[in-house]
């Protein structure tokens, strides 16, 4: 018993702790201590010392632009969406080019009746599918984003009825024709031109719309010095209802891009037919028939019946 107690009070020694040494209450370290009287209020001396700096104004590299709100345009007529750089750039709306009950049995035989697929375009040497559907009409074969859709001279009756129509109201005359089916909101195409060089100069494209409503959204080309940054560009947007008709002219497509973006709410299916010219290519197929490149600037009611 005695070894086990020695032992006990060896090792209680070592865990013995410590006395501590009391300061007076409020006492502050001497490392701590204001260094003199002229220091700055709230500064107590701990460790290295900075002076404080005072908040110096710098004048922005690049001036401060606001992004410019985006226009819309609702009222039927033309309008004049820019003068430059290559031209003026003309927009021609028609709501209500259709009546509602042609515009309807329309829809439905179109929707009905088209050879509708879906085509695959290439980006980057990457294939991918275009989230709508289309068919191609006209004597030319049309290519864009690298992929052709051959010539199909069988046109669908009713859309012989609809090319007379547009023509007759646009004083232009259209020797082919692009269908777009967007089956709903989340069908859609992104933004481009209509630029290809077997549209020719400075192309008229009509477009005519069946089904339910999409906003037709267009965005100018900046300048050079923007380095092709679209933040600060016009903007404008277009809903196209059932049976209206939208013409592009002038420079529209040289100064301008167009899109339907994708919508997260319902929509239900849209047929777009998009009237053109195709012109044939040097060494490449010819048309048996080239349409005149003449075009009025009026848009006029068709006559009823069409």
């Amino acid at each position: 018993m005695s070894d086990k107690r020695q032992r006990a009070r060896v090792q209680g020694s070592w865990a013995k702790q410590l006395p501590k040494h009391t300061r007076p209450t409020g006492a502050v370290p001497n490392n701590c201590q204001p260094k003199n009287a002229s220091s700055a209020p709230g500064s107590w001396g701990c460790g290295p010392q900075k002076t404080p700096k005072t908040f110096e104004f710098h004048q922005p590299a690049k001036p401060v632009r606001d992004v410019p709100p985006e226009k819309v345009i609702e009222q039927a007529g033309g309008h004049e969406i820019s003068h430059g750089p290559s031209g003026v750039s003309r927009l021609q709306l028609l709501p209500g080019f259709l009546p509602p009950e042609e515009a309807d049995w329309m829809f439905s035989k179109l929707l009905a009746e088209l050879p509708w697929s879906q085509k695959t375009n290439y980006r980057q040497g990457e294939a991918y599918e275009e989230p709508r559907l289309t068919c191609w009409y006209g004597e030319l074969p049309y290519t864009y984003a690298r992929s052709t859709m051959a010539a199909n001279s069988q046109w669908h009756p009713l859309l012989l009825t609809l090319r007379e129509a547009v023509e007759q109201a646009t004083g232009c005359k259209f020797n082919s024709l692009l269908c777009n089916l967007y089956r709903d909101g989340h069908d859609s195409i992104g933004w481009h031109s209509d630029d290809e060089a077997s549209l020719g100069d400075k192309p008229t494209i009509a477009s005519l719309s069946l089904g339910d409503t999409r906003v037709f959204s267009l965005r100018k080309q900046p300048p050079p010095e923007e380095n092709g940054d679209y933040t600060y560009v016009e903007r404008i947007r277009v809903p196209l209802s059932h049976g209206t008709l939208l013409l592009m002219e002038g420079a529209t497509q040289d100064d301008w891009q167009h899109q339907v973006a994708k919508e997260y709410h319902d929509r239900g299916p849209r047929i777009n037919l998009t009237f053109r010219t195709i012109h044939p290519e040097p060494g490449g197929p010819q048309a048996g028939d080239q349409a005149s490149l003449h075009c009025q600037t009026t848009v006029n009611s068709p006559q009823s019946g069409t």
